[in-house]
């Protein structure tokens, strides 16, 4: 029978695990007010075929006029903390040099009003608008990109790092290289693997190098966030076993072993190491800079078998697929509006495998978690609401077997936009007309609020 409330409550989990929501600026504020510069983005939907009906975040959810509200939507919801991001281009339009007083005023009202209505404010420094001028010098390709990130994460800080709960610099710094500038997805849409290789050390570069400066600043409980899919072989032949492990090593072994090992997994540089940048073992120190905690974000698992063989322009005999030989499969369990497969053991796997292999003690967090669902006001959303108690419940196992789990976010606070599928897919525990703009929480967010309450209602 469907659920209609969270099958968990604050009082099953320690005194000091903390529950929070998350959302990313370019995805709710409405980048074309306030003063912001255009970012890879706004290009990238401009550029016919990238985005569904190429909507943009020119206005998104305008929570640059409606924080507020939302922020009283958070509190409401009785959650501890809230994973907000701030945006570059919105900070310092042209990604270096003059700061933009708006931008900066905005992020201090942001923070003072979480702080007001007892929220946590945890900063992401960067998810994924890039400002157009850098890009133009060749963006995440580019070694100065890991100064000016400094540069940024100093300006931003130095007004609002001093009443900031945590700060982490990069979200998802896989989708920022591979799934953007490999497989061409996101911007600025890319595939080359010289550019991947290049921005999935430069980004690991750019994360070490805010780390140092937030650091010189005093400040604390600073981390990394990365995404993570499982990676189940297609059937049991060693070529797809193999595949899937190396899908494993570019999509969940790379960055963790850069930043904290200061190694990157020998079975992907097999195939990435003659497009490093010159000199790219020399940056590893500065990768693997000390953080105080990791934050996970999943979603889903992957099939992964061996890549077909094309047939030669002549038809007369297989070609060799280039390297990394492999593609997805399709998969059989129940799919978000997504297309991803529904699999909570993915999450218990990660929280594991992080603190036996890379982590040990180190706090961890559940830094995104949800799922894209066709949402109507007035839907019973019980998907939603299963896949919550699914995978807080392997969030649970993971911490019978003694992971150090400290909190659990879920993405997203409301329906946003989602990046090149527009405004289609619906991950919000609040539902957001996107012609009116009206809010309205959905059963998930009611049943999280009664699950969170301190007192009985």
């Amino acid at each position: 029978m469907p659920q209609t409330d969270l099958t968990f409550n604050r009082a099953d989990f320690p005194d000091d695990f903390l529950f929070g929501v998350a959302t990313s600026a370019y995805q709710i504020e409405g980048h074309a007010q306030g003063g912001a510069g255009t970012t890879h983005w706004d290009s990238f939907a401009a550029t016919p075929g990238n985005v569904v009906r190429a909507e943009d975040g020119a206005r998104a959810c305008d929570h640059l006029n409606r924080w507020e509200g939302d922020l009283d939507l958070i509190r409401d919801a009785g959650v501890d903390v809230y994973r907000f991001s701030a945006s570059w281009a919105r900070v310092m339009p042209e990604g270096r040099g003059a700061a933009n007083p708006e931008g900066l005023d905005f992020y201090d009202r942001l923070v003072d009003g979480m702080l007001a209505r007892g929220i946590k404010p945890a900063l992401t420094l960067y998810h994924w608008e890039l400002p157009s001028p850098l890009a133009d010098l060749g963006g995440w390709r580019n070694r100065d990109m890991a100064g000016w990130f400094a540069d940024y994460t100093e300006t931003l800080c130095a007004r609002i790092g001093d009443r900031l709960w945590s700060a982490a610099p990069v979200n998802e710094p896989w989708c920022v290289a591979w799934l953007s500038h490999f497989y061409g997805h996101h911007a600025p849409g890319m595939r080359d693997i010289r550019a991947a290789a290049r921005a999935m050390h430069h980004v690991g570069l750019a994360h070490g190098r805010a780390i140092q400066a937030m650091r010189a600043q005093g400040m604390g409980n600073l981390g990394a966030v990365c995404n993570f899919e499982y990676a189940s072989p297609v059937d049991g032949t060693p070529e797809a076993i193999k595949a899937a492990e190396l899908y494993d090593g570019i999509y969940n072994r790379w960055f963790l072993g850069a930043m904290f090992k200061g190694e990157y997994p020998a079975d992907v540089l097999e195939g990435l190491a003659p497009h490093m940048p010159q000199g790219w073992q020399d940056d590893m120190a500065t990768i693997k800079q000390p953080v105080d905690w990791l934050g996970l974000n999943y979603y889903t698992r992957k099939v992964i078998g061996p890549a077909a063989a094309e047939a030669d322009v002549d038809g007369s005999s297989p070609a060799a697929t280039p390297w990394p030989h492999h593609e997805e499969r399709p998969g059989p369990l129940p799919k978000t509006q997504m297309g991803w497969e529904i699999f909570p053991q993915g999450l218990t796997h990660f929280l594991t495998f992080a603190r036996d292999n890379y982590t040990g003690d180190l706090p961890l967090y559940v830094t995104e978690n949800g799922m894209a669902n066709p949402d109507v006001i007035g839907a019973d959303d019980t998907a939603r609401i299963d896949y919550l108690n699914n995978h807080v419940a392997a969030a649970q196992d993971a911490m019978a077997q003694g992971v150090p789990l400290k909190g659990y976010f879920i993405w997203s606070l409301m329906d946003n936009y989602e990046w090149s599928l527009g405004y289609e897919k619906r991950f919000g525990l609040v539902h957001v007309d996107f012609d009116s703009l009206q809010r309205t929480p959905k059963a998930s967010y009611h049943a999280l609020a009664r699950a969170l309450a301190r007192t009985p209602a």
